[in-house]
């Protein structure tokens, strides 16, 4: 045996033996309540693929009415047939919402507020990731604006109905990615310097968490809690830009390789979409400290907190960042005119 191969044996040894501790440890989490959604509303975003549509697919065998609000309605529309077929619940809706685009904001929330008597969770979800500096329809730059203003938009204009239908939630995504950024530049709030599409990912990130906790204090008494998360190390449709990001790291060649070395690894050991969703429904249904916050009236005003695999866990520094958490807000209320 040569010693390349014997390495490659050693290697493939490692990798064998360290395969079950490692897929436990990235699965995270499980969400085990058994209880129910009847006769409540439902809205996620980004909901006709990855975490989205596993999110819908639970509560509508939890017997939710599930809205999916989504960009493509063909897509949505596909998701949505999917998941009546699978659950037998044919209270799954579709509506069209395009994140970067306040009009398109505006015009979803019409519809549902003049459409639906209530509403229990909404699942601020759908996001971008590591794309170039793109625009969105009303000039904000693409990371920040989906990810962070467009749901801040949208969640400040349910807050009627939200209330209206407490005891509510609303749940954010965010991500670990949150930690690795210093904290929100102020400065250059849309980025148009020095962009860095891995950057712009985190401060939208951290902006969700900001987001989430300043929204939980603005909310105290009235029955509404927000929370944010971290799902977990998941391959979905969000990492599409990654390749172009990988190209201009590694080069054209070797970008392809790279993308599939990662795919492989996060194939391998990262969660599926339904465990990525289980710290998702933990708002909804879920699962906290083993019980479920939906059904059980000591977790009904949990809120403020950040979680990760169905527990709470500490955010970074600048997550808790009450100051920028307000000064984000009021930059975000004249971004999207709330404010003038």
């Amino acid at each position: 045996m040569t010693r390349l191969s014997r390495i490659a044996a050693v290697v493939v040894l490692a990798a064998a033996v360290l395969y079950v501790p490692l897929r436990r440890w990235a699965a995270g989490g499980v969400c085990e309540s058994e209880g129910r959604m009847d006769g409540k509303t439902v809205i996620i975003t980004g909901a006709n693929t990855g975490i989205g549509k596993a999110t819908a697919r639970d509560m509508a065998e939890r017997g939710a009415r599930v809205i999916l609000a989504c960009r493509s309605l063909e897509k949505a529309e596909e998701a949505a047939k999917e998941i009546r077929s699978q659950t037998g619940n044919k209270n799954v809706v579709v509506h069209k919402l395009d994140l970067a685009s306040l009009t398109s904001v505006r015009q979803f929330v019409k519809v549902i507020n003049d459409a639906e008597p209530r509403l229990d969770v909404l699942i601020n979800n759908a996001g971008v990731m590591a794309c170039p500096r793109w625009e969105t329809e009303d000039g904000f730059e693409m990371q920040f604006g989906v990810n962070h203003l467009g749901h801040f938009l949208l969640t400040n204009l349910l807050l009627d109905l939200l209330k209206k239908s407490a005891p509510s939630r609303v749940v954010t995504v965010s991500s670990l990615g949150h930690a690795f950024t210093s904290g929100i530049d102020f400065d250059d709030i849309n980025y148009e310097k020095d962009y860095s599409s891995r950057e712009s990912y985190r401060r939208s990130k951290l902006a969700n968490v900001l987001f989430s906790r300043e929204l939980a204090r603005r909310l105290e008494g009235t029955g509404v809690t927000s929370n944010s998360l971290h799902p977990g190390v998941i391959y979905t449709e969000l990492n599409r830009h990654r390749e172009d990001f990988i190209r201009g790291v590694v080069g054209e060649q070797l970008s392809k390789v790279a993308v599939k070395i990662m795919e492989g690894f996060v194939g391998m050991i990262g969660k599926s979409w339904e465990e990525g969703a289980q710290t998702t429904t933990v708002y909804s249904r879920i699962k906290i400290y083993g019980i479920c916050c939906a059904v059980a009236e000591e977790w009904q005003n949990t809120t403020g907190l950040y979680f990760s695999d169905c527990v709470p866990k500490e955010t970074s520094a600048a997550g808790i960042d009450d100051e920028a958490a307000a000064r984000l807000w009021d930059v975000s209320e004249r971004m999207v005119g709330l404010k003038s």
